[in-house]
């Protein structure tokens, strides 16, 4: 227990001193401010349709930026540009320490590599529940400055709506994460694991899935794909209304229930995998 907790202590402080890891929280920070509330609120004032609220009304769009609607524009990235960022922090997370060789040093001289691989696991965890935090604060806030520089009363959400949206998407960015994490695991580097990771959750997902709409084997297989169960996560939570208007990555493929418990087993499992991995091979 004190080598795990003196690894998470240090991976955390790797983490904290890095400016990789700032980059890619700030990336995720600044899509969700944008496409959350700036470009809404940029067309609610203009008067202009977007691609982003084509057809919507000014009542609508004002409703949409209110502190009550929080819950739902808090989680409807996070299946694809949060995940997909979060992927990158796991894979360079894992890929840095092999790049580095940090735990080529730290597996032939200090403690057990189970403690090692597992503190930094709860290093990645502990910063998906950071950019969690920080996005709930930047969302009320925006929401808040709204509602009073357009004069409507402040109605808050439900804690319920709120916890709900919480759980659902740190479930959702802890899973990308330590996907990323066992990317860069498998790849030994940064590079190679953050270009898989980011061609399979962008690129080959949505291929699947169209090609799904045509053969029946390939659609039930895409209803175990990470990407799937993900974005009917977050669907369940925004509606169907959310995720049939072109909201990227938001799904109603899957039931809530499936989706939650098809990602609880990737939350579970890949961790394990990526314990396996750095127990059964050699250490370059």
């Amino acid at each position: 227990m004190n080598a795990l907790i003196a690894s998470t202590r240090a991976e955390v402080l790797r983490l904290r001193k890095w400016p990789a890891v700032w980059v890619t929280i700030g990336a995720w920070m600044a899509l969700s401010l944008m496409f959350g509330y700036l470009f809404n609120y940029l067309s609610y004032t203009s008067g202009d349709s977007s691609f982003s609220n084509e057809g919507t009304t000014k009542a609508a769009l004002l409703a949409e930026m209110m502190p009550a609607n929080v819950p739902d524009v808090f989680v409807q990235g996070m299946p694809m540009f949060g995940g997909a960022l979060m992927m990158v922090l796991g894979a360079i997370v894992a890929g840095n320490g092999y790049g580095w060789g940090t735990w080529k040093t730290v597996f032939t001289q200090g403690p057990s590599r189970t403690s090692v691989i597992a503190g930094s696991l709860v290093s990645v965890t502990v910063a998906v529940l950071g950019v969690m935090v920080a996005s709930l604060l930047l969302d009320l806030g925006c929401s808040l400055v709204i509602a009073g520089t357009e004069g409507q009363s402040v109605v808050w959400p439900s804690p319920g709506a709120m916890a709900e949206s919480f759980g659902a998407g740190f479930l959702v960015l802890e899973m990308w994460a330590l996907a990323g994490f066992v990317l860069g695991t498998v790849a030994r580097g940064p590079a190679l694991s953050v270009g898989l990771g980011l061609v399979w959750a962008l690129v080959i997902e949505n291929l699947l899935r169209g090609v799904g709409q045509l053969l029946s084997p390939v659609d039930a297989f895409t209803q175990v794909l990470p990407g799937t169960a993900a974005g009917s996560l977050i669907g369940s939570i925004v509606g169907v209304e959310r995720g049939g208007d072109g909201t990227p990555g938001v799904l109603d493929v899957l039931s809530g229930t499936q989706a939650t418990w098809t990602v609880l087993a990737y939350v579970v499992v890949l961790p394990m995998l990526a314990l396996w991995l750095v127990r059964r091979r050699d250490v370059v």
